[in-house]
């Protein structure tokens, strides 16, 4: 907890000169109590010099993260009030200590007093037609004597926004309310600052929707265990689960990491005492950098890998008993195949297919060498192989028996994508770049699966996971997962 005062902003000769403040995400807001909120917006209203009031919660920054406009809105705003159990939760991971909660919602009733005290003039604009005069009815009947100047629903075409300032600079208000939303209330009042008459305007987000009766509010025993935002997830669901289902653990991610970067920088003076440590401290900030980078990108590539996974063989556990039968009937031998493949750093494990083949496929491949049809030798592969059974030329085609390999990806010897696994008296004959595909887990489709298998050439499947290898991503692993579906029906290149 620090004191700040906001630049590039002009100083109310009533406020305070300073506010104590806490700072999450770079944008710094007032850590006080009710009482000093209440004696700071007071000030405000009862000088001359134009402010604005804004609220900020986990979703706010994580927008003002992503939106620079926004981002620079806040910052330059003169008062900024801490909304929500997700400001305390970032206060508390910063070792801070947050005052209490001046969420806009329950500060209403206590400005509306406030205005109605010091004879301030109101305008409320935002929300839906209807919903913005209920919302003066109720302020006047709760605080007597409140002047409402006027209202306006935030339904107005851009071009009729001359003609709302205009409404709002003769209406005489003092104080102007913008419930627009995030980011666009804030947005519109740094537009238009400069046009407007009002001495305090105030983004209030969804606050005329809960007052005009559109929206319940939780009950009181939820908002003080801070799970508000669980009952208005419940109250929109479609509207609000991105915002709270991604955006509140992403809002923590940002902040651990943001702590992380603060950590190492307070330590880098001491760091750079003399060439040595100049060398360990860039040595660091290298391994700090790929650690979260490769350690984050692994963790959701693995969750992505078990929920897949997972998800399929419980799908298509009732074709599994059928592919059993099939094979049983089709020719003698077990239902499953397995064999030991060289896996992540070349180290051995136990991959399983649906049996393809005759028993005898290993012992007769020695015999067929002569006819192989890869080029470069590494991969053997022939036409109308005489070892392949008529139930596993459909089970390829399909690409049906590679559904065991499912378990080896819930095991992680594989992942869902990455290069196919080979074998290690294959990975002898590689060069020394192409050994280079080791280097990533195994998987069940890949760039070249997806563009027609065993067309391609060894050389070049080898080139497409070396290129995989150093530009994968979650999003370029989510399209050829996509794309692997239409590859497995058309059967293309499948032997």
């Amino acid at each position: 907890m620090h004191t700040f005062k906001p630049q590039n902003v002009p100083e109310a000769s009533a406020l305070p000169t300073s506010l104590t403040t806490s700072s999450l995400l770079e944008i710094c807001f007032a850590n006080i109590s009710l009482a000093e909120a209440l004696d700071s917006v007071r000030r405000i209203v009862l000088g001359e010099v134009q402010n604005d009031l804004f609220f900020v919660n986990a979703h706010c920054l994580n927008t003002s993260f992503d939106d620079p406009r926004y981002h620079q809105a806040l910052q330059s705003a003169r008062l900024i009030f801490p909304d929500g159990s997700g400001i305390r939760k970032g206060c508390d991971l910063n070792n801070d200590t947050l005052v209490e909660n001046l969420n806009g919602t329950d500060l209403f009733p206590h400005l509306c007093r406030l205005f109605a005290d010091t004879q301030q003039p109101i305008f409320l604009l935002g929300a839906s037609p209807g919903t913005v005069e209920r919302v003066a009815e109720w302020a006047q009947r709760h605080a007597p004597g409140l002047i409402v100047a006027g209202s306006q629903h935030g339904f107005f075409d851009p071009k009729e926004t001359p003609a709302v300032i205009d409404k709002i600079n003769r209406s005489g208000a003092r104080v102007l309310f913008v419930a627009m939303g995030v980011p666009r209330q804030e947005l519109w009042i740094a537009e238009h600052r400069d046009q407007l008459n009002s001495v305090l305007n105030i983004a209030v987000g969804g606050l005329f929707d809960f007052y005009g009766g559109n929206i319940p509010r939780a009950p009181a025993w939820i908002r003080s265990r801070g799970l508000e935002w669980v009952w208005r997830l419940l109250q929109e669901p479609k509207r609000m689960w991105r915002r709270y289902v991604i955006g509140n653990p992403l809002f923590i991610l940002r902040l651990l990491k943001a702590k992380r970067a603060q950590q190492f920088l307070t330590s880098f003076p001491l760091l750079l005492a003399n060439q040595q440590q100049r060398l360990k401290c860039r040595a660091a900030w290298q391994r700090f950098r790929w650690r979260w980078q490769h350690r984050g990108s692994f963790i959701a590539k693995r969750l992505i890998d078990l929920t897949l996974a997972s998800s399929a063989l419980l799908v298509l556990l009732p074709l599994f008993p059928l592919i059993a039968i099939a094979i049983r009937l089709d020719s003698p031998g077990p239902v499953f195949f397995s064999q030991t493949r060289a896996g992540y750093r070349n180290r051995a494990f136990r991959l399983w297919k649906f049996r393809s083949m005759h028993a005898d496929a290993e012992a007769r491949r020695a015999e067929l060498e002569a006819l192989n049809e890869m080029q470069g030798g590494v991969l053997f592969k022939i036409k109308d192989d005489p070892r392949i059974t008529r139930v596993g030329r459909i089970l390829r085609k399909l690409s049906l028996d590679e559904l065991p390999q499912l378990w080896n990806v819930l095991k992680g010897d594989m992942s869902i994508v990455g290069p196919r696994p080979a074998l290690h008296s294959e990975v002898e004959k590689y060069s020394s770049e192409q050994r280079k595909r080791l280097e990533i887990r195994p998987g069940l489709t890949s760039d070249w699966v997806i563009q027609g298998r065993s067309l391609i050439p060894f050389q070049q499947q080898a080139e497409m996971d070396i290129n995989y290898a150093h530009k994968r991503s979650l999003w370029r692993d989510l399209r050829l997962i996509i794309k692997t579906i239409p590859a497995l029906i058309s059967g293309k290149g499948a032997s």
